[in-house]
């Protein structure tokens, strides 16, 4: 037996003598590698339950950054619906993975997930929804996220959100890129009175 199975057989025995009642219950695995149906929806799952106040595992590096969750009929109800694959682990399985993710030879670590980052996107209120990649993909997963413009953001609520998304902003106050195709265009001018309407009423 070489040392790299000394290893994981001395911590799965260190995880029974210590926490026995772990090798009964069953764990629900979302792996993020190619076997994964959605992974978007994936994201979305693992997101709406730190909403729900539980606690999800994420497996760095771990056939593709999966994410570990104490079962629920509710949740397996959920990647049913959503077509996310999963799979159902025993607690020696669900030890295994644990050994493997926290072993320093495979570059891999286990992450404790309790809380979520509350989510904000710069964008004004007239913007389209397929002009941003990153909307498209919060609302396909199912993610909440504000919206937030000029007015929020002197107003001092940026401080509310952990994570905000720009598009592609020009603060400078020049035309944009489309300006010398499209600057006669009615959807052009009128986004161009919306922004020069908030400067005038920001000052």
């Amino acid at each position: 037996m070489n040392n790299n199975r000394i290893k994981v057989f001395l911590i799965l025995l260190i995880s029974f003598l210590f926490n026995p009642a772990a090798f009964s219950q069953v764990k629900l695995l979302i792996p993020m590698e190619n076997t994964q149906t959605d992974h978007l929806k994936a994201y979305g799952i693992a997101y709406r339950h730190l909403l729900g106040n539980k606690e999800v595992d994420w497996l760095l590096n771990y056939r593709g950054g999966s994410f570990m969750f104490g079962y629920s009929a509710k949740l397996q109800e959920e990647c049913n619906a959503k077509g996310v694959y999963y799979e159902l682990l025993e607690g020696t399985q669900t030890a295994q993975v644990y050994a493997e993710a926290k072993d320093d030879k495979n570059n891999m670590d286990v992450v404790r997930l309790e809380k979520v980052a509350r989510i904000a996107v710069y964008v004004p209120p007239n913007a389209l929804p397929w002009d941003d990649a990153v909307q498209l993909v919060l609302e396909y997963a199912e993610i909440p996220y504000d919206k937030l413009w000029d007015e929020e953001v002197l107003s001092g609520k940026l401080k509310g959100y952990d994570w905000l998304h720009l598009h592609h902003e020009d603060f400078t106050g020049q035309f944009g890129k489309f300006f010398a195709t499209y600057g006669s265009a009615p959807w052009y001018l009128n986004q161009q009175k919306i922004n020069e309407d908030m400067a005038a009423k920001l000052g």
